[in-house]
């Protein structure tokens, strides 16, 4: 059975999606821009099409924190990548899940038969989020623009401070709840509280992320998802980058508490990495497969989005996957395989933990049973964020484009895809595939 909604609607299919290798924050910024990773990840994933760039109806890209010269990235985009001119273009932002945003907006567009081909996504360059002046530098300059007389202009320049250079970085002012005060970081502390996980179990899931996708690398299976990245001086940048595949437990032990010292439980190792990265796919409807006789990769269906408390904002995967199952009439058996967006290994637990608990799915979810656990052997089979990273824009995306090359792998037909929003939000997609049983 297929959501209420995509029963009025016509099918979407994804005929293809690629990614940029996910490329980790060294201290300074990355090679490339947001656009840049964009645009190569673009070009890839259109060259391998049989229309040019200038038969796409609409580009949509998920974008939380675009460059001052990349305003409404998507156009950025969709104009260097060869677009019509004429091709609208539009960035959207809901902080994490922007990229399944942009990917949902593009279902509900097709679906309802207002476009037919679209390319959608999200891109991230977070190494490139800028420092910027703090509010009394910003005060100083605005009363030295006002001084009319050199003996004004004289006083001000004297009143300037040291302190006044300190800068603000945005990029810890992004990854903090601006109602609660809460690092994204301090929030996954109240859920391993909440939930009684222990900092061995977080750094043990931690591990087999980084072995599973280290395995998913040396066998091949990222290959078809995944596009090297070129910089101006010709360095090839082919994988994801952040991968330990000798990842240990007790080297991981060893790390301090990032977010809640001294007692705290989560640490860099257990979290997702700070990273850049875009990942790309192209929707279509049934008419354009068709008329290009293409092989789609898989379908997808509306999205389910949900609010819960910021302080709590880790269990938003539970929150929309409980209202998803029942509006499928699926159980949790019914789902071949789950990709969670590993913002945290605590965070990922603790939904798991979540769904089977049946006072939470009572009390919180609205659900008058346990859901049950997410199998460990079906979620995230080739490692996430904790090993990947999680550039923010572009995650929302990767797992749904991840996911659809899982099943068509294992030859599985269902999937969902779900991750947490910062602020308090969740959101969570059904992912199918073309193989497998009906």
């Amino acid at each position: 059975m297929k959501p209420t909604e995509q029963n009025k609607m016509q099918p979407v299919y994804v005929i293809d999606g690629m990614r940029t290798p996910f490329l980790k924050t060294t201290g300074g910024p990355n090679p490339f821009s947001a656009a840049d990773l964009g645009v190569q990840a673009g070009r890839a994933l259109l060259m391998r099409q049989p229309f040019h760039a200038d038969a796409l109806d609409e580009v949509i890209l998920g974008c939380v924190s675009p460059a001052a010269d990349e305003v409404n990235i998507a156009r950025v985009v969709a104009l260097r990548l060869g677009c019509a001119v004429r091709t609208p273009a539009w960035t959207v932002q809901r902080n994490c899940g922007s990229g399944m945003q942009a990917l949902d907006t593009a279902v509900r567009r097709i679906g309802r038969g207002e476009a037919a081909l679209i390319l959608a996504g999200g891109v991230e360059a977070m190494s490139r989020a800028p420092l910027q002046f703090n509010s009394r530098y910003s005060r100083w300059m605005g009363q030295l623009v006002r001084s009319r007389t050199p003996l004004a202009k004289l006083r001000t320049l004297l009143g300037w401070r040291p302190g006044f250079m300190a800068p603000v970085i945005t990029l810890l002012k992004g990854l903090t709840d601006p109602t609660t005060g809460l690092s994204m970081g301090q929030t996954a502390e109240n859920l391993a509280y909440r939930f009684g996980i222990e900092r061995e179990s977080m750094d043990a899931y931690a591990v087999r992320s980084h072995q599973r996708a280290a395995a998913a690398w040396e066998e091949g299976r990222m290959a078809a998802e995944v596009t090297p990245l070129y910089d101006a001086q010709g360095q090839i940048y082919a994988q994801d980058d952040g991968i330990r595949p000798d990842s240990q437990e007790e080297k991981l032990a060893k790390l301090k508490p990032a977010f809640e010292p001294p007692h705290g439980r989560i640490t860099a190792g257990n979290s997702a990495q700070i990273t850049d990265g875009a990942a790309l796919l192209l929707l279509a409807s049934e008419a354009m497969v068709e008329h290009y006789q293409l092989t789609p990769l898989g379908k997808l269906y509306p999205a389910q989005w949900v609010g819960l408390a910021p302080e709590q904002m880790g269990l938003g995967p539970a929150h929309a996957i409980a209202p998803l199952l029942q509006e499928l009439e699926w159980d949790m058996s019914a789902i071949d395989l789950w990709e969670i967006n590993e913002a945290f290994a605590a965070q990922v637990m603790a939904c798991s933990e979540a769904l089977a608990d049946g006072d939470y799915c009572a009390q919180m979810l609205g659900v008058d049973h346990a859901l049950g656990h997410m199998n460990p052997a079906r979620l995230n089979v080739d490692g996430g964020a904790v090993s990947l990273g999680h550039p923010v824009g572009a995650s929302g995306a990767r797992i749904v484009l991840h996911l659809l090359h899982a099943l068509g792998q294992r030859h599985l037909k269902r999937g969902i895809a779900a991750l947490c929003i910062g602020g308090g939000q969740g959101g969570a997609m059904l992912v199918e595939g073309m193989g497998g049983p009906s």
